[in-house]
């Protein structure tokens, strides 16, 4: 579930567990992104969000979005900045195999932006 480069955070384990517990997923991949922003060291508060779930079918994507942003309400009110949300059904999942690449981030003064 966390990404293989870092040990998850105490937020990334919050946000898994309550997108397991809500949506049952067959398939979940939550990274931490904060590193490729202008953040402090150790920042939890860019995540990319890969979920595949049952739950979604005969919804559209805005709607996906709204529940999930349903389910990490504490969290998007507090430590979280931003969810590059990728949202599937297993069908979709089976055809797509994959969520696209994030964008290197732009702004903040990041050095190389």
């Amino acid at each position: 579930m966390s990404s293989p480069q870092q040990v998850p955070g105490p937020v990334q384990v919050r946000i898994e567990a309550r997108l397991a517990d809500d949506f049952q997923p067959s398939h979940l991949q939550v990274e931490n992104e904060s590193h490729m922003h202008s953040v402090p060291a150790g920042s939890e508060s860019h995540f990319k969000v890969v979920l595949v779930a049952e739950a979604f079918a005969g919804l559209r994507q805005v709607q996906r979005h709204q529940q999930v942003y349903g389910a990490l309400g504490a969290e998007m009110q507090g430590p979280v900045h931003a969810l590059a949300l990728h949202t599937y059904t297993p069908e979709e999942w089976r055809q797509s195999g994959a969520a696209p690449a994030s964008p290197q981030c732009l702004g903040g003064g990041k050095p190389g932006a």
